[in-house]
């Protein structure tokens, strides 16, 4: 006669299934992590080595932040003052800016144009951190033009520079590269050869470098 298997208790039960859970979601997140590694490590020649991105912070830094963001993405704006602190406490980090304008405001492209072609007068850092200098401000595409030429640039000669053909294909090399790396979101941080999946507002900036530098 077959011997009755002998109850479980409903506490071991709810253990022993909280346990399964947890390591799935363990594999889970591992096996997504790996993966996106696999994807930066891929890709690592247009992170870091695209002549038409800007580069801001020291240009031979031990430390690279790179950072696909747009200019009306509020959380974009929210972070840049910890990203500005950080580069001022941390002689040895490299910031490399991805402009990726997924925001539907209608002066994004524009914003992110103008941005680009800035480069070319050396006045990217100013003007970039114009545009984001008001948390949760959606820009209409007149004020793109009044905060050039308060960063002192020449805003004709800007208006004629962003429609080269060159800005353009930065910017859709810009998407395709954030598509490869199934980046879906602004801001989107790649540090120590990981994109950092945390919340903009939770990422611990020096943290992050210091691991990236102790490696």
């Amino acid at each position: 006669m077959p011997v009755a298997a002998a109850p479980v208790d409903p506490a071991d039960q709810a253990r022993i299934e909280q346990d399964a859970v947890t390591a799935y979601v363990g594999k889970t997140e591992a096996d997504h992590k790996a993966a996106s590694d696999k994807l930066v490590a891929a890709n690592s020649a247009a992170l870091l080595n695209d002549p038409g991105s800007a580069v801001l912070g020291n240009l031979n830094g031990d430390v690279t932040i790179i950072e696909f963001f747009d200019y009306n993405c509020s959380y974009s704006q929210r972070v840049e003052p910890r990203l500005e602190a950080l580069l001022k406490s941390d002689a040895n980090v490299k910031l490399i800016l991805k402009e990726f304008a997924i925001e539907p405001a209608v002066s994004s492209p524009p914003a992110a144009r103008a941005a680009l072609a800035s480069i070319k007068q050396g006045k990217y850092e100013a003007y970039h951190q114009a545009m984001l200098a008001i948390p949760g401000h959606k820009m209409p595409i007149p004020e793109v033009f009044e905060d050039a030429q308060k960063t002192g640039l020449d805003v004709a000669r800007l208006q004629k520079d962003m429609e080269a053909p060159e800005i353009y294909n930065q910017i859709i090399a810009n998407f395709n590269l954030a598509r490869a790396l199934r980046i879906f979101q602004t801001p989107t941080f790649i540090i120590g050869g990981h994109i950092i999946t945390d919340p903009s507002a939770q990422i611990d900036f020096p943290k992050l470098v210091a691991a990236a530098r102790a490696k």
